[in-house]
């Protein structure tokens, strides 16, 4: 007889069900398991038969065989340990065969027979809900799986004895509740910024749109601090981002206690990454760096000094708002909606604009137009707000700090964001949540300029050789002004405001 147990295997985000079929047969004693596993799948052997041993039970002398089935498809993780425990249980009448029917099962097994965290657990607990089947889980992720649906039925005990004693009616577990870490108000403020009001404007503009932005500028101007203070502004997760993103944390492992956290993301990877860490891969093909920063900032500072390669492999993601991981053998997505924040000096020394200085190499212009072009044009092309943030004055740092923080600039972001969302969901688009998402079509209609606007914009795209892709991320950023302004039509002065941010980039071409 073959005992079934259901468990996950995943792609990207999705759970793909797993038929564990447990056989216990006559014939020399032998443990063996097939369906493509990977190394630590193949070890689970080891760690049942210990946890088996530590709660009073022996395997039997006899031939034992375990398929993963489909068996075409790689297994890969830890948490197949309990469904292969459970099927074992059942073929040899420890616990009932039908015991685990109506459940997914995942958990990892420690010698001692108890249940450790995996990765996963949300996505698994989502897939069962849609099967309308329960989850068995490790009680350290009881909490994390609870969030998949206040209905469905959990399991989460601490160990394998308290399963079976659960199993066997002779206890019961309580069901899990959801948790949710509430993040504190941030010790970091725009108020600790003093001067650099033009590039605060431009935050908070990005912050309204979910534009992407790009910050020049000489050592210790502040670029780092106006990035850090992004997240300050940014308006806490919706429950429908919380779970899209808490999805790609959970499969990343980076879930703690069980705990989703409302907290946007933000990324701040050092500029040694590898291609594999910024956009996913690797052998197991994990999310990278533009997934984990889904619905929230990836912050990449000194800019021109990561490969050449890894940058480019950010224009996809930019576009699609997906990161697609292809193997000879599978393809795997992973959603990367992302707003991209660099900083970057104007040259390597970081002095071509100061004023007196003049560069050794070449011309201060050339010398930074030479360091700048380390970002290819396409990627420029793809960054909506570009600002020249200039070094602070000594008469500026011994000023009071500003009035404004960043609560009121935050209270102004979710205002623009609301009326983003309430345009899109009258116009059936409840999809997009800010204007950068728009596609082109859309964005025509929606920050349709008046007379003025439509002069300016045309003569300006002419002189500042817009491509297609500038000149929908100029209305973009327009419409975002307008939304922070309160009005309802895009005019000549946000028309004006947005062209203001892309002439940085076009010196930098006209110097190179």
């Amino acid at each position: 007889m073959v005992q079934h147990v259901l468990t996950v295997a995943f792609e990207g985000v999705e759970a793909r069900p797993i038929d564990v079929q447990v056989q216990v047969a006559p014939g020399l004693p032998a443990f063996n398991i097939v369906g493509l596993p990977d190394k630590a799948v193949s070890e689970a052997r080891e760690r049942v038969r210990a946890a088996l041993i530590a709660s009073g039970l022996a395997l039997p002398a006899k031939r034992i065989t375990i398929n993963l089935a489909p068996a075409d498809l790689p297994k890969e993780g830890s948490h197949y340990d309990l469904p292969i425990a459970l099927g074992l249980m059942g073929a040899i009448g420890a616990i009932p065969s039908d015991a685990s029917e109506g459940f997914m099962v995942v958990g990892e097994l420690g010698l001692d027979g108890s249940l450790a965290p995996v990765s996963g657990v949300l996505p698994a607990a989502v897939a069962a809900n849609e099967r309308a089947q329960g989850l068995i889980c490790p009680a350290a992720c009881g909490a994390e799986a609870a969030w998949a649906s206040p209905d469905m039925n959990i399991v989460a005990p601490r160990s394998l004895l308290q399963l079976v004693n659960h199993l066997r009616g002779t206890q019961v577990l309580l069901r899990p509740s959801p948790k949710i870490r509430e993040f504190t108000e941030s010790p970091l403020d725009l108020k600790d910024i003093k001067g650099q009001e033009s590039a605060k404007r431009a935050l908070e503009i990005a912050a309204a749109g979910g534009h992407n932005l790009l910050m020049a500028g000489p050592p210790g101007s502040g670029k780092s601090m106006l990035a850090a203070r992004l997240p300050t502004i940014l308006p806490p997760l919706s429950p429908s981002e919380l779970l899209e993103v808490s999805m790609i944390q959970s499969v990343a492992g980076a879930i703690e206690g069980g705990a989703l956290t409302n907290k946007r993301p933000f990324r701040n990877p050092h500029h040694s990454a590898s291609m594999a860490a910024m956009v996913g891969g690797g052998l197991r093909a994990r999310p990278g760096e533009v997934s984990l920063a889904h619905l929230g900032v990836l912050f990449l500072d000194e800019f021109p000094e990561f490969s050449p390669q890894v940058l480019d492999s950010l224009r996809q993601p930019l576009e699609s708002g997906e990161a697609v991981i292809a193997r000879a053998n599978h393809r795997v997505t992973y959603p990367a909606r992302f707003q991209m924040v660099a900083a970057m000096n104007p040259c390597r020394c970081g002095r071509a604009t100061e004023l007196g200085f003049t560069c050794k190499r070449a011309p201060n212009a050339r010398c930074a137009a030479d360091y700048q072009s380390r970002v290819s044009g396409p990627l420029m092309d793809r960054i909506d707000l570009h600002i020249e943030v200039p070094a602070v004055s000594a008469a500026d740092l011994v000023l009071p700090a500003p009035a404004e923080g960043s609560r009121e600039v935050a209270a102004r972001v979710a205002s623009a964001r609301e009326i983003a969302a309430d345009r899109f969901k009258a116009l059936g688009r409840e999809d997009l949540r800010t204007n950068a998402e728009a596609d082109a079509k859309l964005i025509e209609e929606l920050a349709a300029p008046d007379s003025a606007g439509l002069a300016l914009l045309r003569d300006a795209a002419e002189a500042m050789r817009l491509s297609a892709r500038g000149y929908h991320r100029v209305l973009k950023v327009a419409r975002t002004i307008a939304d922070l302004d309160g009005a309802s039509s895009v005019g000549r002065p946000h028309l004006a405001e947005a062209l203001a941010y892309r002439t940085a980039q076009d010196r930098v071409a006209l110097a190179a």
